[in-house]
C-alpha cells in the first residue's frame, strides 16, 4: 500500500469524525428541546517492516517483510442538554456498568478490611 492510500484512507477516516457524532439532533417536544451529546474518541497507528538478504541456496528468496495499519473511532453517551424556556440544563448520562463495577469494588475492599479486623482480634 503506497504512503498516497494510506493518507487517503486515513482522510476517509476523520471526515466521519464530524460535530454531528458528537451533537446529536435536537428532539422538541412540548416546548422543550433535548440534545443529545456523545464523547467520542479516535486514534490510528502504522507499522513497518524490514529484512535481511537471504544467504545460501535460497540467495534469490529476500527475507522479512512487514506493515500494518489501523484507524477507528470510538463514542458513548456523555448526556444530554435540555433547553426549556431560555434555560439550558446539563443532565450527564449515567452509565450503569461503571456504577455496578464501583459498588463491588467498594464491597471486595470492605470485606477485607472486615477480614484482618476479624483476624487482629483473634490474635
Amino acid at each position: 500500500m503506497s504512503v498516497g492510500e494510506i493518507l487517503d484512507r486515513a482522510r476517509a477516516g476523520t471526515e466521519s469524525a464530524m460535530v454531528s457524532r458528537v451533537f446529536g439532533a435536537p428532539i422538541e417536544r412540548d416546548g422543550v428541546t433535548v440534545v443529545p451529546v456523545a464523547t467520542v474518541t479516535g486514534g490510528g497507528g502504522g507499522g513497518g517492516g524490514s529484512g535481511t538478504a537471504a544467504t545460501g541456496e535460497d540467495s534469490e528468496t529476500p527475507q522479512g517483510e512487514g506493515s500494518g495499519g489501523g484507524f477507528g473511532f470510538s463514542a458513548r453517551p456523555a448526556g444530554v442538554y435540555v433547553i426549556r424556556n431560555g434555560d439550558a440544563l446539563w443532565r450527564p448520562a449515567v452509565d450503569v456498568n461503571r456504577l455496578a463495577i464501583g459498588g463491588q469494588l467498594v464491597a471486595i475492599v470492605a470485606l477485607l478490611v472486615a477480614r484482618s479486623i476479624v483476624r487482629r482480634r483473634r490474635r
